[in-house]
């Protein structure tokens, strides 16, 4: 036996996020030199027979059907929040808390409010070594965490602007129903908060600054969706009955201003029909250019202004060395890895920040500056202003 301390995980919600966190636990032991032993102790979920065949699939060694009880339980150290954004704030509190370390999905919050209390109540159990961490989970793709040590080493020179991109098309058909992720209430906001706080945040961290302004416009193309058999939209209720209003936008388009001088745009849609998840970035500097596309997860794009025109041009790096970020616990060189890994990684750099008593990026104070991102673009839309100081 090891003799190394051990983590008790407990997570809510077990579907999407869900089973890509559970892989990520289960995984950071097998292929990292972790300072913790890792303990999948709980799952919680309000349907006990569908939890229960939840954990049983991804290996988690007992259920709760409420959080509370979850957060209660004196043999979990870590509370993994996989839950709709509406209910965030509540978990993440109440389990800090208890004296619980959090991780929690993003975007940290449905308003600025929540994000607020989520990291105050952070910042307060961070002094007892209570940690908490919101999961940008991109931020850990070795091909971007390369790209975040060539900036900053100084390779793209002085940073002028940035063009970021998720474009998606699952809910282009008019037909498909009214989900979660439709409702406000529930979800925040549509494409801007979902997925705009992805390019948002990577943004900030490839380039170490933070966005202070910002103009921004929404658009909702589908207004009316059908509902689900329950009448609620959640998937996996059967037969239409009737249809309910779409409360949050469908696409989102923005500008952004960096503290540090450079400019960057951003669009984030769900309409962008023959798009599935294309993530797209690219970094302009007066020395160079890098870019990525998470369609080509494992490839860096580099343009070194310093060459002579007449040989100079994209150069394409493969991010799969030994010495690239995160690579050396994978496979040998070129043989590639993919969008699950990013959360194991995540797991790698939470339980490691723990272990060492520091606290883990990007905090709550990180997402809570996204959350304000967010807010002001949607503020600006609502009443359609030039720019908007986050």
């Amino acid at each position: 036996m090891s003799d190394l301390p051990r983590l008790n995980v407990g997570m809510v919600g077990y579907a999407f996020m869900g089973k890509a966190h559970s892989q990520a636990w289960s995984n950071a032991p097998r292929y990292f030199d972790l300072p913790v032993q890792i303990g999948m102790t709980a799952l919680c979920g309000r349907n006990a027979e569908r939890t229960q065949e939840a954990a049983d699939r991804q290996g988690w060694a007992s259920i709760e059907t409420d959080w509370r009880a979850l957060i209660a339980r004196d043999d979990i150290d870590l509370i993994d929040i996989c839950t709709p954004g509406d209910s965030h704030a509540e978990i993440a509190i109440a389990a800090l808390k208890a004296g619980k370390h959090v991780l929690c999905e993003k975007p940290l919050a449905n308003t600025v409010a929540e994000a607020e209390e989520m990291a105050q109540a952070a910042a307060e159990a961070a002094e007892r070594g209570v940690f908490a961490m919101v999961g940008f989970t991109y931020r850990r793709v070795p091909a971007i965490a390369l790209a975040r040590q060539l900036i900053a080493d100084g390779r793209l020179g002085t940073i002028r602007q940035v063009r970021a991109s998720y474009q998606q098309d699952w809910i282009v058909d008019p037909e498909f129903p009214l989900v979660w992720r439709l409702q406000k209430d529930r979800a925040g906001s549509g494409s801007l908060g979902d997925i705009g706080a992805h390019i948002a945040d990577l943004a900030q961290f490839l380039l170490d600054d933070r966005i202070v302004a910002t103009s921004g416009t929404l658009e909702t193309f589908v207004k009316t969706r059908p509902l689900m058999g329950d009448g609620t939209g959640l998937a996996g209720a059967t037969a239409a009955a009737g249809t309910g209003a779409v409360t949050v936008d469908d696409a989102a388009w923005f500008v952004g201003r960096f503290a540090g001088g450079a400019v960057g745009s951003f669009e984030a849609t769900r309409f962008a029909t023959g798009r599935k998840n294309a993530l797209t970035i690219e970094i302009n500097g007066s020395e160079g250019s890098l870019a990525w596309n998470l369609e080509e997860l494992n490839v860096l794009h580099y343009y070194d202004n310093r060459l002579p025109a007449v040989e100079a041009g994209f150069r394409r790096i493969l991010a799969t060395e030994p010495e690239t970020p995160y690579y050396a616990a994978w496979w040998p060189t070129g043989h590639t890895i993919g969008w699950e890994h990013g959360f194991t990684h995540q797991v790698v750099d939470l339980v490691t920040a723990i272990a060492a008593g520091v606290q883990p990026r990007p905090s709550f104070a990180d997402g809570l500056h996204v959350q304000k991102v967010l807010d002001a673009v949607e503020r600006s839309a609502a009443d359609r202003s030039i720019w908007l100081d986050v």
